[in-house]
């Protein structure tokens, strides 16, 4: 890829992910945009060829602690770097008082926007190291998705 700038974007199907990885594309970043559907990763695509740009599609769940774990190695092995990381996914969860808060509820919260993200960095810490100058982003909100 040379020294054009490669970008993972994660929850990049859509809402703020998805601008964001127009916006990625639009000045030049390769994008590797992340997200839990296929045809949402392939509409997205289409969209960053418009802009003559280039992507990388990786329909994965975040919470798919196996996947994760390989993304790292792969994409160190086919880039050889990372120089930016938008950690996009989340989820909301549903809005009542934390007293009458469903337990399996809250572990699908904790298990998106905290172990999740723990995992994708981790995952993805050897190949952001080789960047010479190497950016992390983490957004975790809900109340992004539109």
């Amino acid at each position: 890829m040379g020294a054009q700038r490669i970008t993972v974007v994660t929850g990049a199907n859509r809402g703020l992910g998805r601008a964001v990885s127009l916006a990625a594309a639009q000045r030049g970043d390769h994008v590797v945009a992340v997200g839990r559907t296929v045809g949402g990763l392939e509409e997205l695509d289409d969209a960053i060829k418009a802009l003559n740009g280039t992507s990388t599609l990786v329909p994965l769940d975040l919470t798919d602690r196996e996947g994760v774990n390989r993304l790292g190695a792969s994409l160190f092995e086919r880039f050889g770097r990372i120089d930016g990381l938008f950690a996009n996914a989340a989820i909301l969860g549903p809005l009542m008082p934390l007293s009458d808060y469903p337990a399996d509820k809250f572990l699908d919260v904790i298990n998106t926007n905290l172990l999740a993200i723990h995992d994708l960095y981790r995952s993805l810490y050897l190949p952001l190291k080789q960047a010479k100058q190497g950016r992390v982003l983490f957004v975790s909100s809900g109340v992004a998705q539109n």
